[in-house]
């Protein structure tokens, strides 16, 4: 007894100790388990510190926090800690070995912090049976664990290979122990079994009771089988069907289902999308594969599936290389120019700035163990708040056709380093064109905008919405109404589709909107967008524009681009001034292709008449105004100009069109009659009324130009406005048509090099008036030397470029006192 004592003594050892609920481990597995426990951690800490031995122990009783050696079962395992690393809520991972089996002795009581044990190792292999007996139980372990693996092949698939080159029968027992789903307390039954034959028939036992149970089940199941319907065997079938491939190695013939599954788990998406997804999917298995209710969910799932609902592209920030874009594709359009740049400028801060604030927050968060979830989290979302970036802006572009509103977007999305989507708006009148139809319906389909986010396949994209102001509404809904949601930067994060059924967050896109006049947009719909006109383009910038972009455009298209045909500076002006009247460009690029296909036809013909020795020589085609004539026939439009000679009752006015600015000469004269006045030239109903508040205002400054007062009884008055096919109207003629009324009855011949625009009052005074850019241009080209503009406009001057103003001399007025003071030639 003392030798015993003594040999105890002499192999015990003294280790850190962790105590284990619900798990117990046996020699030769490698397993981790997490602890929280502040005395379990420190024991590993402990143990990191030393040999990297612990001993680990099943506790009896779950519940115990604070175990004791009466708590703790007699015989654990020692273990070497492989690695040990910190998970958040104070949480620490282990992961260890087993290598011995050890005998509980004793707790120290000198350690407060851990626990750490006297323990006394435990021979694996204990000799209480010869080896024919031992070769016996391993067979019989193998043959057992063959049939429980049979059983259950997923979980006894990787032991049952190597099992047949195991030898040592302890190492058997504790592999298959190891493997097998046994209660903590089988196990730990197992383990403290001192003899081999003791371990080996607890664990015989626990094999044949599991392999009884997978029995009962696989009984159960084959009876289960034989009642199911028509579809869940079809279904086996096809589960069995993917078996058989997978073992043949054709695992790419996985059926649709679980094809939609994969990518499921795959997609970028919200938990609310994938529970959708999910639902669907498992809809979509049930039904057959020939019916056509089957297709349409299908089409459905493929659709949400294509849909980028978390997935967003990287955009460009580089300040420089967006505006160079700009400058590349389109001359002119600043206004469009500075708008894009002023908002790239704001989303580069706001990230700048949101990744301070998330590095910030990551270091107020060091040290904090996440003792309460909830708490990190909200913080989280504080972050998120703080760091959003600004809402993109919603931009409509309005003006002529023609004037590149729809392709600055194009240039808009190159810059931004963002995808591109043009969603044509003209002539549609179904709300569920943007709202998408009900899955109700036959054939239904998501609407035009979420289309185009799955088309662009990210979910900020450039969104261009042209021709918005030709939308219409019939019995079907109103389409502009529709678009209300869209373009609301407040509520346009969780748009609703018909056909999705999900929020779509379109708080991302950057719409911009293109439209001919604001007249056709509703009211609330304009007070979502953010309007920039886009004036009508000057002769200059039109030039411009042929130079740098239509003309290489025409040679390319016309294979031309060897330098065969070249198309001189004073052709291309001539084409601008007597071959086009628009307020764009693209009558000029037609005029041009026209030169192009014809000089085209006539290399073709030099070519061929050359004989085949001087084919070597390469013909080219030069096109001046001289020989314009012959490309493009006689001249078409001609310039109004200025008059020679000074005439009386014969005023310049400047008018805006739809195709740019245009100057009237305005005509009156004073005949016999009864004081009636006349109106021709197709005059609206605000221009008449402008021609009659001008003539009131003459007769009431009659005295001041001795007008006779019976001038007005005894003479009918004509104003006539020339072009009498082209309709006019609009208030900005009133000044003009009053200092033509004013020299036809006083005599006094109006300034010949003069033209003027504005509103009058009855008391004479100018009122302000638009398209000022267009109608000085005009004068210019006309040959005005002098221009009459109102006072209240002078900001809308200052804002025009200093190439049109060049040359003419703007004069503001603020009543026909200096209207008339200017243009009569009184001298």
């Amino acid at each position: 007894m003392e030798e015993t004592v003594k040999e105890i003594r002499q192999n015990m050892e003294q280790m850190p100790a962790v105590a284990l609920r619900g798990l117990s481990i046996l020699p030769g597995m490698v397993i981790h388990f997490d602890l929280n426990r502040p005395k379990s951690i420190c024991a590993v800490e402990q143990a990191m510190l030393g040999e990297q031995l612990l001993f680990v122990v099943t506790q009896k009783e779950e519940a115990t926090e604070e175990p004791k050696q009466e708590d703790l079962y007699e015989v654990g395992t020692v273990t070497r800690v492989k690695q040990m690393s910190r998970m958040p809520n104070g949480i620490v991972r282990v992961l260890v070995e087993g290598t011995d089996r050890a005998r509980l002795l004793s707790l120290s009581e000198d350690t407060k912090e851990y626990l750490s044990a006297f323990v006394v190792r435990l021979p694996q292999d204990a000799a209480d049976t010869d080896e024919r007996h031992k070769e016996a139980m391993t067979r019989q372990l193998r043959e057992l664990y063959h049939s429980y693996s049979a059983l259950h092949p997923r979980s006894g698939k990787i032991l049952d290979k190597k099992l047949d080159s195991m030898e040592n029968l302890a190492l058997i027992i504790d592999s298959i122990t190891s493997s097998l789903p046994l209660p903590a307390a089988t196990k730990q039954t197992i383990l403290a079994a001192e003899t081999l034959t003791e371990r080996y028939d607890f664990l015989s036992d626990a094999l044949y009771n599991e392999i009884s149970v997978g029995l009962i089940r696989k009984e159960l199941s084959e009876k289960l089988q034989k009642k199911v319907n028509k579809n869940q065997r079809d279904y086996l079938l096809r589960e069995q069907m993917n078996a058989i491939r997978e073992e043949l190695g054709e695992n790419n013939s996985i059926s649709d289902a679980e094809l939609f599954l994969e990518e499921a788990k795959k997609l970028k998406a919200d938990k609310e999308v994938k529970d959708k997804l999910e639902k669907e999917i498992s809809r979509f298995k049930s039904l057959s594969v020939s019916s056509t209710e089957s297709a349409v969910e299908r089409t459905y799932i493929e659709t949400l599936l294509e849909m980028p609902w978390n997935k967003v592209s990287k955009e460009n920030t580089d300040m420089s290389r967006a505006e160079r874009i700009l400058e590349e594709d389109h001359y002119g359009l600043q206004q469009v120019k500075e708008r894009i740049l002023e908002f790239l400028a704001v989303r580069s801060l706001k990230a700048a700035r949101a990744g301070k604030t998330a590095q910030t927050g990551k270091a107020a968060q060091t040290g904090k163990a996440v003792q309460t979830g909830k708490t990190v989290q909200t913080g989280k979302a504080a972050q998120t708040d703080k760091a959003a970036l600004p809402e993109s802006p919603i931009i409509c572009l309005v003006g002529p056709p023609g004037t590149g509103k729809s392709s600055i977007a194009k240039s808009v999305a190159r810059a931004l380093s963002r995808e591109y989507v043009r969603i044509s708006l003209g002539g549609v009148r179904d709300e569920a064109e943007i709202r998408g139809h009900r899955r109700t319906y036959v054939g239904a389909m998501p609407g035009r905008i979420a289309a185009g986010l799955k088309q662009a396949g990210v979910g900020n994209p450039l969104m261009l919405l042209d021709e918005i102001d030709k939308v219409s509404s019939d019995y079907k809904g109103d389409v502009s109404s529709a678009l209300l949601e869209v373009l609301d930067g407040g509520q346009n994060s969780r748009f609703r589709d018909h056909y999705i059924e999900l929020p779509i967050n379109l708080s991302k896109v950057l719409f911009i909107a293109t439209a001919n006049s604001t007249a056709g947009i509703p009211k609330p719909l304009l007070d979502r967008m953010e309007l920039i006109e886009v004036s009508s383009y000057t002769d200059n910038e039109k030039f411009h524009i042929a130079k740098e972009h239509l003309l290489q455009r025409a040679y390319e298209n016309h294979g031309l681009d060897d330098g065969s045909l070249i198309i001189g500076d004073s052709a291309v002006k001539a084409v601008i001034e007597g071959y086009t009247r628009e307020a764009g460009v693209r009558g000029l690029e037609r005029k041009i292709g026209e030169i192009c296909r014809k000089a085209a036809r006539e290399l073709l013909k030099a070519e061929q008449k050359k004989p085949e020795q001087k084919k070597t020589g390469k013909t080219i085609i030069k096109v001046t105004v001289r020989n314009l004539e012959k490309y493009l026939g006689k001249v078409k439009y001609t310039r109004n100009p200025a008059n020679v000679t000074d005439e009386v009752g014969i005023v310049r006015g400047l008018a805006w069109t739809s195709v740019g600015g245009d100057t009237l000469q305005i005509e009156v004269n004073k005949m016999p009659g009864k004081g009636e006045l006349r109106l021709t030239g197709q005059m609206g109903d605000v221009m008449k009324e402008s021609a009659m508040t001008g003539l009131s205002y003459v007769r009431s400054i009659s005295k001041a130009y001795n007008i006779p007062a019976d001038t007005y009884k005894k003479n009918d008055f004509h104003i006539h406005i020339p072009e009498g096919a082209v309709p006019k109207d609009g208030p900005s003629a009133g000044i003009t048509m009053a200092t033509a009324l004013v020299s036809a009855l006083t005599g006094i011949p109006v300034k010949a090099d003069l033209a003027m625009t504005g509103e009058i009052t009855l008391r004479g005074r100018v009122l302000p008036i638009g398209g000022l850019k267009e109608k000085i241009l005009a004068a210019k080209i006309a040959g005005i030397k002098q221009v009459l503009v109102p006072k209240k406009n002078e900001k809308d001057v200052e804002e025009i470029d200093a190439e049109i103003k060049s040359g003419v001399d703007i004069i503001f007025v603020e009543h026909m006192e200096e209207v008339l003071k200017y243009a009569l030639r009184t001298e």
